[in-house]
């Protein structure tokens, strides 16, 4: 099915693959099923190469591929999808008009996944022609939008941060004060737009040439209520929370905690020679033991506590999968950067909490002092 742009009312910045394997694909699930008509246009917001080669490839095609690899309730997934939900894409710097006037005309939701340095802004400014960062561009986007009379619209920001729509509200609104001091914008970006706290979970592994994506079958996208807020679409990864916290910190203690122990065990024990993937590294038993050990007695007592109604024990039986994950490889020696600081972050706390509850954690303090 070929969509017009005038369907496009989910503006996504960023043509990374992990939202071509992540929002873009929820939006192409749900209009596949007949549950929505919201299409999505796609900014390339950089000036890398690969970024405007993607660009290109999705302005030209109506659908792009998603291979989906991995495990599902045990069992092997390979499945492979043409997502029909882009309606066209834009280089910023090249059809910055042509991006305005539908942003002012059509938007009515803003998506991004901007990368590490997304929410840089530096010495930019809104006033410039184009704006250089991902918060410049959008705040001289909804300036426009303010001027032309519309209404406010919704941010659903995916990028890695805590409470990244409150966080691109203040880069947001401190550009709008240093640059257009006027005070009935301010207000309009307060009272009118609807800034939202998201979380995102999904390996997206690998791209496809020219464009398309590889990811695991498991997919989150936690959407923290607010007050205003109208969701795109429907879609069975899209949960809706009152709050993220106990989101994040499931995903901390659980996901993020279990790989660091690896890492622990995985030097611990000589492995760093013999064993490269986490793949491999759960089909080693003293390993896979280790990790069920640990979670078993320690983390998962000590999180039920602290986390009550999260379903923990399902979400670790996930993770399993996700480890398992027979099309991955994910690197040990890539999760091993940096690793003293990710065990402060991740296992420190978890024993601060179960002290807290009786519980004996000498799994992860033996982990600590290493």
């Amino acid at each position: 099915m070929s969509l017009s742009l005038h369907q496009a009312s989910i503006v996504q910045f960023g043509t990374s693959r992990f939202l071509l394997g992540h929002v873009a694909a929820f939006a192409g699930e749900a209009i596949a099923q007949g549950v929505s008509q919201e299409a999505v246009l796609v900014v390339q917001t950089s000036d890398r190469p690969e970024g405007k080669a993607k660009a290109s490839a999705l302005a030209q095609q109506a659908s792009y591929p998603l291979h989906v690899k991995g495990l599902r309730d045990g069992l092997p997934v390979d499945e492979q999808y043409s997502v029909g939900s882009v309606a066209g894409c834009m280089v910023a710097a090249q059809e910055w008009a042509s991006l305005a006037r539908h942003f002012i005309d059509t938007a009515r939701w803003v998506v991004s996944n901007t990368g590490d340095s997304g929410y840089q802004v530096a010495n930019d400014s809104s006033l410039a022609d184009v704006p250089s960062s991902f918060p410049g561009k959008l705040t001289k986007l909804l300036y426009a939008r303010f001027q032309a009379g519309r209404p406010g619209l919704t941010l659903l920001p995916c990028e890695l941060i805590s409470r990244n729509g409150d966080v691109l509200k203040e880069l947001v609104a401190t550009l709008a004060r240093m640059d257009y001091q006027d005070t009935d914008f301010d207000a309009w970006l307060v009272s009118q737009c609807c800034w939202v706290n998201t979380l995102v979970d999904r390996i997206v592994s690998a791209p496809l040439e020219p464009v398309g994506a590889v990811a695991e079958p498991y997919a989150l996208w936690a959407v923290q209520q607010t007050p205003g807020l109208v969701m795109p679409f429907e879609h069975s990864a899209v949960q809706v929370v009152n709050s993220l916290q106990p989101y994040e910190l499931r995903k901390l203690h659980i996901l993020n905690l279990a790989h660091s122990y690896l890492i622990d065990q995985w030097r611990y024990l000589g492995l760093s020679e013999s064993i490269t993937y986490v793949r491999e590294a759960m089909q080693e038993p003293r390993l896979r033991t280790a990790l069920n050990e640990l979670m078993a007695e320690e983390v998962l007592p000590t999180l039920s506590r602290e986390l009550p109604d999260m379903d923990l024990e399902s979400y670790w039986q996930s993770t399993l999968e996700r480890f398992d994950n027979p099309y991955l490889d994910h690197r040990l020696a890539d999760i091993a950067n940096y690793h003293h600081d990710k065990l402060e972050r991740r296992l420190k706390p978890v024993v601060s909490m179960a002290k807290q509850h009786n519980i004996l954690t000498p799994r992860l303090e033996k982990a600590l002092e290493r």
